[in-house]
C-alpha cells in the first residue's frame, strides 16, 4: 500500500479525499494503523475529512479509476503539491518556509527566502540531520521536517565526531590563528585534536570552555578580535625579524627590522593582509608567512576606501601642490583622492593607478614635484536656442554620470568606480553558493561584497554580515537614498545596490550569485546602507 505524504500547505480536503479512495486503502477513516503499516500511509482523522471520503463515489471492478468530478472546478493555475521528499531541483512554496527554519536555527545564512530547492538548501539540511542523528541525505522527508520544525529543535553547532565542509573552515581558522600545529591536521573531522584545540582557543578568548563551535565562538573566530596562539603583538624572535624586513620591503614599513613584535610591525600586517586577500587579524598565521614569502606578494599602496592618518598626510601633501583642496584631507581616501592620485602621478612620470604605493609617496616627498598647472577660465559658449542635441540639454547630458536606470534586477549602467564595482559583481552571477567562501568562483554573502570591494581597489577587510552593521569609515544612507555601488546590509546578509531597484549578492535561497529586485523582504529587514564612492 503507497501513496504520497500530505504536506502541511497546498492540498484541499477534496483532493485528500481523492488520494484516499485511489489508494485502495481498507481501513476504515480514523481507524489506528496496525504495527506493520508504513509511516507514509494516508491517515484521516478529522471529521471534514471524514465527510469528504464519505462524499466520493466507490469504485466498482467495472467502474472508473477515479470517482467522477463533474461539477467541481480545478484551478488551472494552482500549484503541484510537495513531494513526499523534498530534493534538490523541487520548486515549491513550502521550501520557503524549510529555509526560513534552517535559517532561523543557525544552518543556513540569512536571506530572502525562495522556493527553489537547491544546493545550498540540501547542505543546509545535512547540517542539520548530523546535529540530530540522522542519515545526512540532504533530503527533506516527514522525518527531517518534523524533526527540524519542532520546537526542541537544536541550533547549529559543530562538535566532536562531526564530518563536513564546515568543519574544515573551523580547522582551517584554528590553524592560522595557532591552535592546530599542523597543516595535516585540517582534515574535515571534528576529532580530538581539534575538540582540544578549540577549548584552548575558548579558554584565550574568555569564553566558555566546552569544546563546541556554537554561534559566540564561530562568530568570534571569524572577527579581528580574536586572540591568536602564534607570533603576535609582544614577541621578539628571528622569526619576526625575517618578515619585518618583507614588509620593509614591500613598503609596510620603514626604518630597520630589529625582531620586536610592537604596534608598527601589526599595522603593517593588518595593511599587507587587507591587500593580499587575507583574514585581516594582524598575526603571522601560516597564510600570512607564506603570502610574506611569495613572489607574487602584492606591495603597500594606499586605495579606496582606506582611512587613516597616512592617508591625512597623503592629501595634504597632495593640496600643498594643487592636486586636491585642502578641505578634502579628511583621512579617507575617497574618489577626488583617487583621482588627485592619478593627477599627480601622470604629471610626474608616474604610472597613474590611483593607488599611492612607495614611488609616488617617494615623489611627493621628495621636493622634485610638478604642481598642477592653474586651470585657466573657460569662454562660455553661446547658447544656440536649439533643444536636442545642442544648447543646455546636450550639454547637461554629456556632463552628469551616465545612469541607466531599470526596474527591478536589472541593475544599472553606471561609470566610474560604482560603475567598476558592478562590473565586477556582474561577472559572478551564476557562480555557486558556498556558505564561509570567499571567491574567486563560489561565495557566501559577506565574501563575495568583501572579493568584489578588494577587485575593484577598494582596500577593505574582510567583514560578516554583522560587522557591516557598522564598518565605521563609510557614509550611512537610507533604504531610499541607496544607489548604485551602496552596499546594502540587512539582517544577517548583505549585497550590492546596483541602481533602479536591483541587489547583486551571494544568495543561499538561490544557490547562487544572483540578480534581482529589492522588494519587500529587503526594506523590512533593512539595516543600513553605506556609500563606498562618494
Amino acid at each position: 500500500m503507497r501513496r504520497e505524504i500530505l504536506w502541511r500547505k497546498g492540498l484541499s480536503l477534496f483532493a485528500a479525499a481523492l488520494l484516499f479512495a485511489a489508494s485502495g486503502c481498507e481501513r476504515r477513516v480514523g481507524e489506528k494503523s496496525d504495527s506493520s503499516a508504513s509511516e507514509t500511509d494516508i491517515v484521516v482523522t478529522t471529521a471534514e475529512e471524514t465527510e469528504a471520503v464519505r462524499a466520493v463515489a466507490a469504485l466498482g471492478v467495472n467502474g472508473n479509476v477515479l470517482p467522477s468530478v463533474d461539477g467541481v472546478t480545478i484551478d488551472q493555475n494552482a500549484e503541484e503539491l510537495a513531494p513526499v521528499n523534498l530534493t534538490v531541483g523541487v520548486i515549491n512554496s513550502v521550501v520557503r518556509d524549510l529555509q526560513q527554519r534552517l535559517m532561523d536555527l543557525g544552518y543556513m545564512d540569512v536571506d530572502e527566502p525562495t522556493t527553489y530547492y537547491g544546493d545550498a538548501t540540501s547542505k543546509a539540511v545535512q547540517y542539520f540531520q548530523r546535529q540530530v542523528g540522522m542519515p545526512m541525505d540532504g533530503i527533506t522527508g516527514v522525518s527531517t521536517w518534523d524533526a527540524l520544525m519542532a520546537d526542541s529543535a537544536p541550533h547549529y553547532a559543530a562538535k566532536l565526531g562531526f564530518q563536513g565542509n564546515d568543519i574544515t573552515n573551523v580547522q582551517y581558522r584554528l590553524y592560522n590563528l595557532g591552535y592546530l600545529t599542523e597543516a595535516s591536521q585540517i582534515n574535515g573531522s571534528f576529532d580530538a585534536v581539534t575538540e582540544t584545540a578549540v577549548k584552548k582557543m575558548q579558554e584565550v578568548n574568555g569564553l566558555k570552555v566546552d569544546g563546541t563551535v556554537g554561534q559566540s565562538t564561530d562568530e568570534l573566530l571569524y572577527s579581528d578580535n580574536v586572540k591568536a596562539n602564534i607570533i603576535a603583538l609582544g614577541e621578539q624572535s628571528d622569526i619576526v625579524k625575517k618578515y619585518q624586513a618583507r614588509l620593509i620591503a614591500l613598503g609596510y614599513m620603514s626604518g630597520s627590522a630589529d625582531g620586536n613584535f610592537g604596534q608598527s610591525t601589526q599595522n603593517a600586517i593588518r595593511a599587507f593582509q587587507s591587500r593580499n586577500d587575507q583574514i585581516v587579524d594582524g598575526y603571522l598565521g601560516p597564510d600570512t608567512r607564506a603570502s610574506l614569502d611569495s613572489d607574487s606578494a602584492k606591495p603597500y599602496g594606499m586605495r579606496l576606501g582606506e582611512q587613516s592618518d597616512e592617508v591625512a598626510n597623503l592629501q595634504k601633501l597632495l593640496a600643498k601642490y594643487g592636486y586636491l583642496p585642502q578641505e578634502k584631507a579628511s583621512g579617507y581616501f575617497g574618489e577626488l583622492t583617487k583621482q588627485a592620485v592619478a593627477d599627480f602621478q601622470s604629471r610626474n612620470g608616474l604610472n597613474a593607478d590611483g593607488m599611492a604605493g612607495a614611488q609616488t609617496l617617494a615623489k611627493l616627498g621628495s621636493g622634485n614635484v610638478k604642481s598642477k598647472p592653474k586651470e585657466q577660465p573657460k569662454k562660455t559658449p553661446a547658447r544656440s536656442g536649439r533643444s536636442g542635441s545642442g544648447g543646455s540639454q546636450g550639454r547637461s547630458g554629456a556632463d552628469s554620470v551616465p545612469v541607466q536606470q531599470s526596474t527591478g534586477g536589472g541593475g544599472a549602467t553606471v561609470s566610474g568606480s560604482a560603475g567598476r564595482l558592478i562590473s565586477v559583481a556582474s561577472s559572478k552571477i551564476g557562480c555557486p553558493y558556498v556558505w564561509g567562501s570567499k571567491g574567486p568562483n563560489s561565495f557566501d554573502c559577506s565574501g563575495f561584497v568583501y572579493w568584489c570591494l578588494n577587485q575593484s581597489g577598494v582596500g577593505i577587510s574582510y567583514m560578516s554580515s554583522a560587522g557591516w552593521r557598522s564598518p565605521g569609515r563609510f557614509k550611512r544612507v537610507s533604504y531610499g537614498e541607496l544607489q548604485a555601488g551602496d552596499i546594502i546590509v540587512v539582517s544577517g546578509h548583505v549585497g550590492i545596490a546596483t541602481g533602479g531597484g536591483g541587489v547583486i549578492d551571494a544568495s543561499s535561497s538561490n544557490g547562487r550569485v544572483v540578480n534581482r529586485s529589492l522588494n519587500g523582504w529587503w526594506a523590512s529587514h533593512f539595516i543600513a546602507g553605506w556609500r563606498i564612492f562618494s
